[in-house]
């Protein structure tokens, strides 16, 4: 989406970036308040609130959410390996499925240690995304005129695809466990306004 909105439209799909991003922060938000309050996470809050043939439909569609995302992070991945060190396609999405798996074995070090080790990867993503920036020297001008919301009909489908990859519903349930596995289950209203007021 990034390849294709950037080349195709410049700067004009900035805002789809934007408002995506907050509706991101604010599903994400009301996830980790499930997992906090009730105790369980969305898939299981899903279980115990719907019908069994509803959850069905919910866990197959949150299937498909999955291996699009997942698709479309290796290609990803895999795209900017080539372009970045000239390594074919086929060696890339080996390379980050064997990434994939080392970042999952990282999870027996424990769950404070494997935040650390993901706030330290996304420092170092923040970091060489100011550095691209310094070095594109955009045109901030356009870039602000990109925030205003202007779709075309051959846009959409590229907006669509970055509102889908930004906000990732499969997330929601990932996010609601760890939230729900961190935090526990509090039952003083005391306990539950710290910790509500803690993940903001």
């Amino acid at each position: 989406t990034d390849l294709a909105g950037g080349s195709r439209y410049g700067y004009t799909l900035l805002s789809v970036i934007l408002i995506s991003n907050l509706f991101a922060m604010l599903l994400q938000h009301l996830a980790a308040k499930l997992g906090i309050v009730t105790g369980r996470d969305l898939a299981q809050a899903c279980r115990d609130h719907y019908s069994p043939r509803v959850s069905f439909a919910l866990w197959v569609l949150c299937e498909i959410a999955i291996a699009a995302c997942d698709l479309a992070e290796i290609l990803g991945a895999a795209i900017a390996l080539q372009l970045l060190f000239h390594i074919p396609l086929l060696w890339g999405v080996l390379l980050t499925a064997v990434d994939t798996f080392f970042i999952l074995f990282l999870l027996q070090l424990g769950v404070k240690r494997f935040e650390s080790i993901i706030r330290w990867i996304i420092g170092v993503v923040g970091v060489c995304f100011l550095v691209e920036l310094w070095l594109a020297k955009p045109l901030f001008r356009e870039v602000l005129s990109g925030l205003v919301p202007t779709l075309s009909a051959e846009s959409l489908y590229v907006a669509v695809g970055i509102l889908g990859a930004t906000v990732m519903p499969h997330n929601l349930y990932l996010h609601s466990a760890l939230a729900r596995d961190r935090h526990g289950r509090t039952h003083t209203p005391a306990g539950l306004r710290r910790l509500l007021i803690a993940s903001r």
